[in-house]
């Protein structure tokens, strides 16, 4: 094996302990079960799907916690393997057994790459969504135990994934700039001069996670990429993109993009539409938020300005649990722009 191949190994290795080991502390999984949106859309659909999951064997990639992995048994499941990479799941061990599930729950630690099931399975359900849907997401495991272990005709829920993007103002970043223009009137010293330097410092090319208002959006939006979960392939998660054409609402200053997903959980014929977990601004927040995409300056808009491009999502090269998103767009008659982002890496930062 030559030095390049050892030392790319060691630095997944590295960036696997990282990932698994940010879930090993009790702040994470309060997040995400305390997301109302998140847990109680995974209950409900699994409850739907009783039918597909009564008398079944269910496989729990990345369970966590265990809840999944117990809705999946509330919704009579005869056997769910619990797959857990980090030492929660001894906790997880620990809820099974407290809920009187350990004799059809079994917590397999360990990465679903690695571990040997004894059977092969009815039904994979799986938590896997990242920011911006894709950023440190679990869908190559899942991905790997669909082509592994789940049967021919077998379920997986969710079962799609859609990517969304729209322009946006973010009024907070036009009040921070234009701060530096006050400071004459509140000390006696000019300092516009800095408004430039805040620009580039605020409206860099890091992926920022935060929580977009309706009210911030200034188009439809534009859905630029699908994932059908029964037929994706790794290979084409290297390179998820699509094209994008919105038109604006009214006068205003896009100053950024905003990304965000939806998934999609499969529910029999005879129960209402399936049912659709939405990040979109213009519903209800959850932990995941939005991805926000800053340009490097504010352009006018007016009523149906025409918006277009195309986003490119990518794994980043020193780590490929994060994801990179390149925009080409054209606002208006302006010409087409450029600007690649992703998110800082503080993990590498501390451990060099």
């Amino acid at each position: 094996m030559s030095r390049v191949v050892k030392k790319r190994k060691l630095d997944e290795i590295r960036q696997d302990r990282l990932y698994f080991d940010s879930y090993s502390d009790v702040t994470i999984h309060e997040e995400m079960i305390a997301d109302h949106v998140r847990t109680n859309t995974y209950r409900m659909a699994i409850l739907r799907n009783s039918e597909s999951i009564r008398g079944q064997v269910v496989l729990d990639v990345g369970a966590g916690t265990g809840v999944l992995s117990i809705f999946c048994a509330q919704a009579g499941a005869k056997k769910v393997y619990a797959v857990e990479a980090c030492s929660i799941a001894e906790q997880a061990m620990k809820i099974v057994k407290h809920n009187n599930m350990e004799d059809r729950i079994e917590v397999i630690r360990g990465t679903v790459e690695t571990v040997d099931l004894p059977e092969t399975v009815d039904v994979i359900v799986s938590e896997w969504m990242g920011y911006a849907l894709l950023h440190e997401s679990m869908l190559n495991s899942v991905l790997y135990a669909r082509d592994k272990w789940l049967k021919p005709g077998g379920v997986i829920l969710p079962s799609k994934a859609e990517l969304y993007i729209t322009p946006m103002i973010d009024p907070v970043v036009e009040d921070r700039l234009h701060f530096w223009y006050t400071v004459k009137d509140q000390y006696g010293v000019d300092m516009s001069c800095m408004c430039d330097f805040a620009r580039k410092c605020v409206m860099n090319s890091d992926i920022t996670v935060n929580s977009v208002t309706c009210e911030d959006v200034l188009s439809h939006p534009a859905r630029f990429a699908e994932l059908d979960l029964y037929s994706v392939t790794p290979e084409e998660l290297r390179s998820v993109k699509g094209q994008f054409r919105c038109e604006s609402f009214g006068s205003s200053a896009v100053n950024a993009f905003c990304v965000y997903f939806t998934v999609t959980f499969p529910c029999p014929d005879n129960t209402p539409p399936s049912l659709v977990l939405s990040t979109s601004p213009c519903k209800p927040e959850t932990h995941w938020k939005q991805a926000v995409l800053y340009l490097d300056a504010p352009v006018e808009v007016v009523q149906d300005t025409l918006i277009t491009g195309e986003v490119r999502m990518y794994p980043s090269e020193e780590n490929a649990r994060h994801i990179c998103i390149h925009v080409d767009y054209s606002i208006g008659e302006q010409k087409q722009q450029s600007k690649t982002f992703s998110i800082p890496d503080w993990s590498s930062e501390a451990q060099s």
